[in-house]
């Protein structure tokens, strides 16, 4: 599918970018992105989350894959980050026949535009041309929108980087694919050291989530994010969501909050909704700083 497009920051971006200088790049990326989704599923969400981490630091520019002490994949909120290794790979298959053309932020996001195709989510032309930037801090990390933000901050930092309310909306619901730890769901279903049961969680959704995680177990065992459509990228979280079945507090939260609320009922009803979904993810993936001093990695983890 083709969208409108909608800059948000920084350089021009094109369709058929690499179509002269390296017309296999989108062809390596898919493939090999769907050879890995066989064998391991959760590679799809893994990769959606890598790309929102690297956007939301220092634009879309593989800041987030480069490795060493204090980079961006050192800082707390990145440690269980995944899916380098696929990029990597990605990036040794597309050097052997267009070496130094071919942009690891480029790969990036389409690795993530694949992902949500590999899900059975609407696909779209992804505009290339992105450069790698040159800095990684884990200190910048800070600035990342956080689950323990409340919505109005998580807006007004959407919003910092061009943002709408159903941009913030439709990228909260890529949390229709994948799944989450215990640990992060115990402090919502059980009252503990005094504090209450988190009571906007449907009574029937509660009972199941505390058979899922268990106040007596390790906080290891994970739960789907959107359930009875862990694999698939569709708006059936949404559903959940109004019905008081969200896993996550954050997702739940898009309830309360009046302004979100009426978002979200809108993309429901959206003759296309699935395509709002991506449509967002191809607006954050405009979000590009690095510019004139940005470079085209021969490694992904490293500067040149």
């Amino acid at each position: 599918m083709i969208f409108n497009y909608r800059p948000v920051n920084g350089q021009t971006l094109t369709e058929g970018f690499y179509s002269l200088t390296c017309p296999l790049a989108e062809t390596i990326v898919r493939a090999t992105m769907t050879a890995y989704y066989i064998i391991q599923p959760n590679i799809a969400p893994a990769m959606l989350k890598l790309h929102y981490s690297d956007c939301f630091v220092e634009g879309c520019d593989a800041s987030v894959l480069l490795s060493g002490p204090n980079t961006e994949r050192t800082a707390d909120a990145n440690l269980n980050l995944r899916g380098f290794e696929i990029i990597d790979d990605i990036k040794r298959q597309i050097e052997l026949v267009c070496p130094g053309i071919v942009s690891c932020a480029d790969i990036l996001t389409l690795a993530a535009r694949d992902a949500v195709v590999l899900t059975k989510g609407t696909s779209w032309e992804v505009k290339l041309g992105r450069k790698d930037g040159k800095v990684s801090l884990a200190s910048n990390v800070k600035n990342l929108p956080s689950h323990s933000d409340s919505i109005d901050v998580l807006l007004k930092k959407f919003a910092g980087y061009g943002l709408n309310t159903e941009d913030f909306v439709a990228l909260l619901g890529a949390h229709t694919i994948g799944s989450a730890a215990c640990k992060y769901v115990t402090d919502r279903i059980y009252s503990i050291n005094g504090s209450p049961i988190d009571s906007t969680i449907n009574p029937l959704f509660l009972v199941k989530l505390q058979k899922l995680c268990p106040i007596d177990g390790d906080g290891s065992s994970r739960v789907a994010l959107d359930t009875g459509s862990e694999y698939v990228f569709d708006t059936s979280i949404f559903k959940n969501i109004l019905n008081g079945s969200a896993v996550l507090k954050i997702d739940q939260s898009l309830s309360l909050n009046q302004q979100t609320l009426d978002q979200l009922v809108y993309t429901l009803t959206q003759e296309r909704s699935q395509h709002v979904l991506a449509f967002a993810w191809n607006t954050m993936s405009s979000i590009v700083k690095a510019g004139s001093n940005g470079e085209i990695r021969r490694i992904c983890s490293k500067v040149n």
